[in-house]
């Protein structure tokens, strides 16, 4: 087959899973070709299709996510590369850096912490956001920091960016201008695609069984790490806004909000007072 009769193939196929069969299919050849998606619609319809692109076809059908097939991911500005075992990133999360950039403009927090950092999401991508900051990119899988690191080196961050194991904020010393943090926050035994619950690591999704263990544990730890006059923008669920600001509430933040796309309430942002921050 050429690559224009593949996709089209492919394309019928993939009409059994949710989502957008046609896309899947360019995503995935393009992929297989080693181009990208407009280069291949230009210059490539006519070429043979890549015996790879049937296996990819095939992953695909089995629900495996399209970002481990490809082992790439777009977030933000940037790309990066990842596996299985690692959480994918999603558009959702860049509401937060979204909400960072809304505070700090175009000079930018001088140090950024990224909480369950996965390969790096949103610390790399507020570092390509501001090229003089500095940040610390915390997981507690050692999976997901082999991923950050080489995301990092292959973007040019390597020197603006650390990475380190740990429990959320166990052992990170000191105060950060920004605090990003993207935790699981679906309720345990919660209906889910096959192509997330079957192929994501169940401890970057499951948060109890209300969603909001990864919160309780948060909440008592932000105050020692928000640099005063700084922030920290935390992701939530939908429909989570009330009961999680309840939490930081209480510890003496500054709340508001920031919607995504979709319009629904993503991200929390939450200001330190004298309380929290400790004085």
């Amino acid at each position: 087959m050429t690559v224009c009769e593949a996709l089209a193939d492919a394309a019928t196929r993939l009409t059994a899973l949710p989502g957008p069969a046609r896309l899947d299919a360019e995503r995935l050849m393009a992929a297989a070709l080693g181009v990208a998606p407009g280069a291949m619609m230009l210059a490539h319809l006519d070429d043979p299709a890549p015996a790879v692109f049937a296996s990819f076809v095939d992953r695909r059908l089995a629900h495996e996510p399209i970002p481990y097939i490809t082992g790439r991911a777009g977030f933000w500005s940037i790309e990066l590369e990842l596996g299985p075992g690692v959480l994918i990133p999603r558009a959702d999360s860049e509401t937060l850096i979204a909400a960072a950039v809304a505070h700090f403009g175009a000079q930018g927090p001088g140090t950024i912490l990224d909480l369950g950092t996965g390969p790096g999401t949103l610390l790399l991508a507020a570092l390509d956001q501001w090229p003089e900051s500095e940040g610390l990119g915390v997981d507690i899988s050692e999976t997901a920091l082999d991923h950050a690191r080489a995301n990092a080196a292959r973007l040019g961050f390597a020197e603006r960016a650390a990475f380190r194991s740990g429990d959320w904020s166990d052992g990170v010393v000191g105060r950060f201008d920004l605090v990003l943090c993207n935790p699981p926050y679906i309720e345990t035994g919660a209906s889910l695609m096959a192509s997330v619950v079957a192929w994501e690591p169940p401890e970057a999704l499951f948060a109890g069984v209300d969603g909001l263990d990864a919160y309780r544990a948060l909440a008592p730890q932000l105050g020692r790490l928000v640099a005063p006059g700084g922030i920290a923008c935390i992701e939530i669920g939908a429909g989570q806004e009330t009961a999680v600001s309840a939490l930081f509430a209480d510890r003496g933040f500054t709340i508001s909000s920031r919607l995504d796309l979709n319009g629904i309430v993503r991200c929390l942002i939450l200001r330190p007072d004298a309380f929290s921050l400790g004085l």
